[in-house]
């Protein structure tokens, strides 16, 4: 089966290439066509058709706006959150803060937390611009660059003043419909726009009549929907929806959400939005003004009554909601409503990007399987993206990892935790496998502390990995330290809650995967007793060096995942690249020193250790072709050992 999906379009190496490069164009295009079917819809839909579909199906479904944190750590927190991983928002916002150089390429601008979102996490997201303070060149420059990086959403909004009342802007604009005039103007169609709606009216505007009007102007002008300010009362947003079908608005209105928090967060917002608390929650809030705890029951419990009074109206299909970057509440709220999805089904067995650019990949090498944010880093000035397979390519062109300081490249945890976790001091390489052993099977270290991370994975055990759990503890505590892995898989049903990924109806198929560090000497051992299992097994051996061995046929990818859905062709998302590895293995032998090393001093015997690891292991790969056999690359280890002793 995998033979024939292999041959069933030709690629060339020329559609993996450095941005810039011309060359093989014309045949890029022509593998795009030969490409398998889209297997996730909501890959090549515009945000406005999603929600139209998703309103036409009769789902439910939630956004979450946040704003750009102050810090670089912060922004590594945020992206980072389990809330953008699960949970399955159909967009997130990013708002636009003036002072805070929005569309820098500080790690702490809007446009570069919206870019991360789309590229990194793979989120559908809406970037917040304002009118305030810049010019329309500024503003177009804005949008150029909004577009250059993939960003196809934005919310036109006028913005607060600077000061207590607007002031002109000469050479900008005044109004959100004069930018949204603009954006069409100068961009067509190419993005969706949001404006937002006051469901009480503007506090500027001569009367409530006359902001309904604005609105329909901002519509009318080419905005796509409109998220509503916050309010406190259902029958607010209801009757402020049907007064705007009414006058002929007809897009999609959202609701605004704002779970009460804490008693300082509201009267902040309060405050900035210009809106009056009504007095049934004064009421209830004063007394309890002090208790964070008392606030938050109260406004998840006042946040889920609400949301369920619009959705059951008929009118209200899709919820978005104000986290100011807390989303505990909002993440309560949406479990009791129900459209909280705690396990969102995988399109592909990987984590995909939003970049409107990699919509058509649906293939990449296992090696990354943990590092995903690295791999599209690395693979960002590609043209185009392998679509059906792989290839059979000679020189994918990966970009250099020299960036570990990227705010998205690095770990989560700060340097005090992973010293507690890695170790403060090392003694001896046992001490390094007994780190990995830790991970492996999520027990305490020697200092009680829990491995939670790796540099080579910033991420707990994932739930497929532990079916291996037992095996890769034996392993590991024997000097196998594994980095990746993955079981043999016969025809498991594509909503199988952990192997499973793409549409319903299907059945996914996997080669077992072992990816390891290990010593010269296991090596030796470990190419003496392979030569009993060539036909089996695929296997690739380098060292930090580059000194290499495999039996890989002419260099040839071997597809290791794969699945089978009705009306079809066969899609293998995930393959073993014998020349990708060789690009694969500078990163991985990297992070030993760039993640592990350098938190010791320099000479110190924890340092040397990691460093001698570094200069004399071997990254290893291995793949059992036989895949509805039992797993036989268990045995190949013990065969090794056996060997060894």
């Amino acid at each position: 089966m995998v033979n024939e999906t292999q041959h069933s379009c030709s690629a060339s190496s020329s559609s993996r290439s450095d941005g810039g490069s011309s060359s093989g164009s014309e045949s890029s295009k022509d593998n795009s066509r030969c490409s398998t079917p889209v297997l996730d819809a909501d890959r090549h839909e515009r945000l406005r058709e999603k929600m139209r579909r998703r309103q036409d199906a009769g789902d439910k479904w939630f956004s979450l706006e946040f704003f750009p944190p102050r810090t670089a750590n912060a922004a590594v927190n945020l992206i980072s959150r389990r809330v953008l991983q699960a949970g399955g928002p159909l967009f997130i916002d990013v708002t636009w803060h003036p002072a805070g150089d929005p569309g820098s390429d500080k790690e702490t601008s809007s446009m570069i937390i919206a870019y991360t979102a789309v590229n990194y996490c793979g989120l559908e997201t809406i970037l917040h611009m304002t009118c305030c303070n810049q010019s329309k060149d500024d503003i177009t420059g804005h949008l150029q660059k909004a577009k250059r990086l993939g960003l196809k959403n934005i919310m036109a909004l006028r913005g607060d003043p600077a000061g207590e009342e607007w002031e002109e802007e000469v050479d900008g604009f005044n109004y959100a419909v004069d930018l949204v005039k603009h954006i069409r103007s100068e961009f067509d169609d190419y993005f969706d726009i949001c404006v937002a709606g006051y469901p009480k009216g503007h506090p500027e505007a001569e009367s409530y009549e006359a902001d309904l009007r604005h609105l329909k102007e901002k519509v009318y002008a080419g905005a796509d929907f409109i998220i509503t300010q916050l309010f406190f009362r259902p029958e607010t947003f209801l009757k402020f929806m049907k007064d705007c079908q009414a006058i002929g608005i007809t897009c999609p209105i959202i609701p605004g959400i704002f779970p009460i928090q804490g008693y300082h967060s509201l009267r902040q917002l309060v405050k900035l939005s210009k809106l009056e608390v009504p007095q049934e929650i004064k009421d209830v809030i004063e007394p309890i003004k002090d208790n964070d705890a008392a606030i938050r029951n109260y406004g998840v419990e006042l946040a889920v009554s609400m949301c369920r009074e619009l959705l059951d109206s008929g009118l209200v299909h899709g919820l978005h909601f104000y986290t100011l970057n807390r989303e505990v509440a909002t993440t309560e709220v949406l479990k009791r409503l129900g459209i909280w999805n705690e396990d969102p089904r995988r399109p592909l067995p990987w984590a995909v990007s939003a970049h409107p650019k990699r919509r058509v990949e649906d293939v990449r090498p296992i090696f990354w399987a943990s590092r995903p944010k690295s791999y599209i880093y690395r693979t960002q000035e590609w043209d185009d993206f392998p679509n059906g397979r792989w290839g059979n390519s000679s020189s994918p062109a990966f970009g250099e990892l020299k960036d570990y300081y990227l705010f998205y490249l690095k770990s989560k945890s700060p340097r005090e935790e992973l010293l507690k976790m890695w170790g403060e001091e090392l003694t001896s390489e046992e001490s390094v496998f007994e780190v990995f052993t830790c991970y492996i099977t999520g027990e305490p270290n020697r200092n009680g502390y829990k491995v939670t991370c790796m540099p080579w994975n910033d991420d707990p055990l994932a739930t497929e990995t532990n079916l291996l759990k037992d095996q890769l503890e034996k392993v590991n505590r024997r000097g196998i330290l594994t980095i990746n892995s993955q079981p043999n898989i016969n025809g498991k049903p594509s909503t199988d809650p952990i192997v499973g990924w793409g549409p319903s109806g299907g059945y996914v198929f996997q080669k077992a995967y072992l990816e390891f560090f290990t010593s010269s000497e296991i090596v030796r051992a470990l190419l003496k007793v392979l030569r009993r299992y060539e036909l089996r097994v695929n296997y690739h051996i380098v060292n930090v060096k580059g000194e290499n061995i495999t039996n890989a046929p002419d260099l040839q990818p071997n597809a290791v995942t794969w699945g089978i859905f009705p009306g079809r062709e066969i899609i293998q998302p995930t393959v073993v690249d014998p020349v990708s590895f060789l690009s694969w293995k500078d990163e991985a032998f990297a992070l030993w020193i760039e993640q592990w090393a350098k938190l010791y001093e320099e000479e110190s015997p924890s340092r040397m250790i990691i460093q001698y690891i570094h200069d004399n292991y071997y990254l290893v790969n291995l793949v059992d072709n036989d895949f509805p056999l039992e797993n036989c690359l268990w045995q190949v280890v013990e065969d090794t050992f056996e060997l060894l002793n």
